[in-house]
């Protein structure tokens, strides 16, 4: 049987373009390939510089999330408070003084007789000390 690589119908080969494991015959260090090991502490170094980069832009995004979700929760909260009515003093309280006086007016008690049926009808003590807020009273 013939040698399919010694066919002659195959082309003529340099012996010097011969490559065997991936390197030429020429190379004369057969350690070539690991040479890359040789810097390996740079290599590192350079890895550890990339992921302390990653890291720093990770945690760069993360705030930028958390702020947005911030940002949303103030104006879901916003947009809340449009839909109910609330109260605001600018709006709700009376800007005049004959405003005032009208709503002063009408919390006062009329009628003198209903004066004297709720105070004869009181449960308070005439006798009573007077509150002072902030004081404490002991009872000898």
């Amino acid at each position: 049987m013939k040698d399919p690589s010694r066919s002659s119908t195959s082309p003529s080969i340099i012996s010097e373009d011969v490559i065997i494991n991936g390197h030429s015959h020429e190379d004369d260090n057969p350690f070539a390939e690991y040479m890359w090991m040789e810097n390996e502490e740079e290599f590192n170094r350079q890895a550890n510089l990339l992921l302390k980069q990653f890291l720093f832009t990770a945690q760069i995004e993360e705030e930028l999330w958390e702020e947005e979700f911030i940002e949303r929760c103030f104006q879901e909260m916003l947009e809340e408070e449009e839909e109910h009515e609330w109260f605001i003093p600018a709006r709700d309280l009376p800007q005049t003084m004959d405003q005032i006086q009208d709503q002063f007016n009408d919390l006062v008690i009329s009628d003198s007789s209903s004066l004297e049926d709720l105070v004869v009808k009181s449960n308070l003590n005439p006798n009573a000390k007077e509150f002072v807020p902030g004081v404490k009273y002991l009872n000898i």
